[in-house]
């Protein structure tokens, strides 16, 4: 990866892997319940670590933990009971951007940008922050894989599956040991040399929510 590491784009910049572990309430959009970030910066030819951040999240009181959820994650409605809520867990993970250029990476980049997204009073900087798509990277240098998923990512590289998969920071750590082996893929076959075309592979902007219109001014526009 040196040509990657000799970008000074990518050298400045610190990428983030995030996941998000959320409800998905009938209606409504989804309700983080965990989240977990991992902080890579270049060193050599290496990506290595310089910081992380994980917390539970309480849902809001009419977001049911259901059985199928707790099977997914383990994660039970009396233990997020205790859990400081959304608004907290998201303004402290946006207090530890404070050195930016920041890139968030993640496996499939579009869930956690919806979910940062209405997010966004909490978290101003994490919500103004580009993103990268490991699904993407991933697209560009193993075409015709047949799925894209992390557990095939996972045993396509021979990671070995966590235990707790489906737990965020878990799967940020192995999503970060793929990010690192597409990134390497990617530079050995011309693929990226530079931020800008991972940008252009696999970059993803910051999810805008519309505004809703009130009702008397909706009718006013037909």
């Amino acid at each position: 990866m040196e040509e990657l590491m000799r970008d000074p784009r990518f050298a400045d910049t610190t990428l983030v892997v995030i996941d998000f572990e959320g409800l998905t309430p009938a209606g409504r959009p989804a309700e983080p319940i965990e989240v977990a970030a991992l902080a890579l910066r270049a060193s050599g030819r290496r990506l290595v670590e310089v910081g992380r951040f994980e917390s539970l999240i309480r849902p809001p009181a009419d977001v049911p933990v259901t059985a199928m959820d707790t099977a997914q994650t383990g994660l039970t409605a009396a233990l997020l009971a205790t859990a400081p809520p959304a608004a907290q867990v998201m303004a402290g993970l946006d207090a530890h951007l404070s050195a930016p250029p920041y890139r968030l990476v993640a496996h499939h980049a579009h869930t956690e940008a919806g979910l940062i997204a209405h997010q966004a009073e909490h978290c101003p900087v994490l919500a103004a922050t580009p993103l990268l798509d490991t699904i993407g990277l991933a697209k560009a240098v193993l075409p015709g894989l047949g799925s894209y998923r992390l557990d095939n990512l996972l045993g396509h590289y021979g990671i070995p599956r966590p235990a707790d998969r489906h737990r965020a920071m878990p799967d940020v750590q192995v999503t970060a040991q793929v990010l690192e082996l597409l990134l390497a893929a990617g530079c050995a076959t011309g693929r990226w040399r530079t931020l800008l075309e991972l940008d252009m592979a696999a970059g993803l902007q910051p999810k805008r929510l519309t505004p809703a219109v009130p009702d008397a001014e909706q009718s006013a526009l037909f």
